[in-house]
């Protein structure tokens, strides 16, 4: 099957995802009536789908480096896709979080901080712009090495506060060290690619 007719490959990967996202989000919701529960879960639920496709897209290019196979191009190929879809995926769960503020302002105020603002408003602040400089026009006006920069530190940004926002969880609920495994993981490929590749670091930083 060619790329352009194949749902898996390219803008039509993004909106498969993008679509499943939305519809398991509103079934997860409509389990608890739309409340706040179900509100909660649909937060729950979108950390760790933007978790699955952060790391994706964040390993895809050490991954295709050290074992190129079929999975691994694909991974590579589309990595861009995977990144907007996790940039859908923590949309979705922004608007979860909205409701639920709105919804229960005790509770939301309870469940966070200044630090959660602060961090969490950075984090937000470089997906946006990650996502903004993700097509071919918009990174041609960044510039490449701006480019590589933003993508650079707001990768790196990402992955920190995936660490901090799973990792403080881990003493009240140790089943959250499961969520730690795969970010780990990623880290290390990245690290083990670029020692295997010196003379590629700022390709494959990007």
């Amino acid at each position: 099957m060619s790329q352009r007719q194949n749902w898996f490959e390219g803008w039509r990967l993004l909106a498969v995802l993008t679509l499943s996202l939305i519809a398991l989000s509103l079934w997860i919701a409509s389990m608890r009536q739309f409340e706040v529960e179900g509100v909660r879960m649909v937060i729950r639920f979108t950390a760790r789908s933007s978790l699955l496709l952060f790391c994706l897209a964040f390993s895809a290019a050490a991954l295709a480096r050290l074992w190129p196979n079929a999975w691994t191009r694909w991974q590579r190929r589309n990595r861009r896709y995977l990144g907007l879809s996790f940039a859908a995926s923590h949309a979705i769960h922004a608007v979860a979080i909205v409701a639920f503020a709105r919804m229960d302002p005790a509770g939301f105020a309870v469940a966070t901080s200044a630090a959660s603002y602060i961090f969490g408003g950075i984090g937000y602040a470089f997906i946006i712009a990650m996502s903004a400089t993700s097509f071919d026009r918009t990174a041609a006006l960044l510039g490449p090495q701006a480019w590589r920069v933003l993508h650079l530190v707001g990768g790196y940004y990402l992955w920190f506060q995936f660490m901090v926002s799973f990792g403080k969880r881990v003493q009240a609920m140790p089943l959250y060290a499961a969520f730690l495994i795969p970010l780990f993981a990623v880290m290390a490929l990245r690290l083990i690619a670029m020692a295997a590749h010196p003379r590629r670091r700022t390709a494959e930083a990007s």
